[in-house]
């Protein structure tokens, strides 16, 4: 009896501590902030593309901080630690660009299911 007493409370305490640290991986990706990108690119091919540092010049005077900023194929690409710096960037970016250019917002979970679908879509399935 003394012995089953005491694998029951060694098997409860195990699982309380199980499940206290699947609670806590849960809480810890919940409160993880996604990184976000912020793209640029001119609405025209007679537009030339932005410059990298008048675009750090002009988030650098606002207080709003970033990855880095990369040109990639026309345009500028932009990363942020969050989703909310990217959002301020915008605007910011959307009052101090000059008109000509398009400033879309993306999280990089969402960038991820297209690019799936896409190679999925892609190969050719043969059965047979």
């Amino acid at each position: 009896m003394g012995f089953r007493n005491f694998t029951l409370r060694r098997f409860s305490i195990s699982l309380g501590v199980l499940l206290l640290l699947c609670a806590m991986l849960w809480m810890w990706a919940a409160l993880q902030k996604r990184e976000s990108t912020l793209a640029i690119r001119p609405l025209s091919s007679n537009i030339s593309m932005p410059d990298g540092f008048s675009v750090w010049h002009h988030l650098d005077a606002n207080g709003i901080r970033f990855k880095s900023i990369t040109p990639q194929n026309d345009g500028l690409v932009i990363k942020f630690e969050s989703s909310d710096q990217s959002a301020a960037a915008k605007e910011v970016l959307d009052r101090t660009l000059p008109h000509g250019y398009i400033i879309a917002q993306q999280d990089e979970d969402q960038d991820l299911t297209p690019q799936w679908l896409s190679r999925l879509r892609d190969t050719p399935h043969r059965f047979g």
